[in-house]
């Protein structure tokens, strides 16, 4: 009884993550889509630094109060994570305003061929067919539904490929920095959000600048567009927590394969709010393809076998002797 309430426990608190990421992200996209495209606030950069300065006061006030422990974080692996995470956003943004719309899109989803491709290298993790089989599905079903026009260019191509390095780096090293120093996500936070704070908010004003052609204190600053910013800052918090909480629960390629959820909700609620135009018969086939893709794939990757990996031994006797014990465990949806 003890086995099926604690497995119950987990199921929920599974659930309850990857909803908590799926609203906050999408209601952050949604925020900042109004924030730039209709009140023109394009410094997303200098927003994205804002984002960790809020995440960083919460986690100062939460160790303050007492609920984040103490813990540690070599500054080498810190700062190794941070050079990640800051390429990773400014190679996103270049890479968007360098290449199509659709050569992007199709940036975006080759994250998961090298995400597993880093746990495969790492973690020397297996995929049963279902699980590669499903993988390919929803990749399928995303491009059909995102991927338009495709042109590609060598600056171009160059900026996808740092973008889509160092977002899968990044991401496995939130799992990997959690096991290896048993850090939970507020923990991890604490260490990783203000270093990211204090770079992005140095450097962004002038990548913003190169970007855009905008400067960051020449905006015309409303009510309503400080609101908004408020709000963005707001939501990045439970953003930033709840992509540490899924990926320290899961894995990268979980997170990236159901995460593509919420590119289908985003695409729903754009042509709620922002228009209809796009939406026609392949983009929602895309949808149920990429949906039923997801389905298959946490079906697949929870069977034994289905998605293994090797045990990671921190250097202890008492992990040496589980490492002799067993030299794979299944890895979780």
């Amino acid at each position: 009884m003890s086995s099926v309430s604690k497995a119950d426990r987990k199921a929920a608190l599974d659930v309850a993550s990857w909803f908590f990421n799926v609203v906050t992200s999408v209601g952050i996209i949604m925020v900042n889509k109004a924030l730039m495209a209709t009140y023109g606030f394009s410094f997303a950069i200098t927003l994205t630094g804002l984002h960790f300065a809020t995440t960083t006061l919460l986690t100062v006030l939460l160790r303050w109060l007492g609920y984040i422990q103490g813990s540690y974080l070599p500054l080498p692996e810190l700062l190794k994570f941070v050079l990640f995470a800051n390429f990773s956003i400014v190679g996103m943004n270049v890479s968007l305003m360098w290449n199509s719309v659709g050569f992007y899109q199709i940036a975006k989803l080759s994250m998961i061929p090298v995400s597993c491709f880093l746990e495969v290298v790492f973690d020397k993790v297996r995929y049963s067919r279902d699980t590669k089989l499903s993988i390919l599905l929803v990749l399928f079903g995303v491009a059909v539904c995102t991927v338009t026009d495709v042109s590609v260019n060598f600056k171009g191509f160059l900026a996808a490929v740092i973008a889509v390095w160092s977002t899968a780096l990044q991401q496995y090293y939130v799992h990997f920095l959690q096991r290896k120093h048993s850090l939970g996500s507020f923990d991890l936070l604490g260490h990783t959000a203000p270093v990211q704070a204090a770079s992005l908010l140095s450097v962004g004003p002038f990548v913003d600048y190169w970007l855009t052609e905008k400067k960051v204190y020449a905006y015309d600053y409303s009510v309503i567009s400080v609101f908004f910013i408020i709000l963005s800052c707001t939501i990045a918090v439970g953003t930033n927590l709840s992509q540490f909480i899924c990926i320290g629960r899961f894995t990268a390629v979980s997170f990236q394969v159901l995460g593509h959820m919420k590119t289908i909700l985003v695409l729903i609620l754009g042509f709620i709010f922002f228009g209809k135009e796009g939406l026609n018969l392949h983009v929602i086939v895309g949808m149920v393809i990429a949906v039923a893709g997801m389905v298959w794939y946490g079906n697949a990757s929870s069977k034994p076998g289905g998605k293994e990996r090797r045990i990671y031994s921190a250097p202890s006797n008492k992990s040496h002797k589980q490492e002799l014990s067993g030299s794979t465990e299944t890895d979780e949806v």
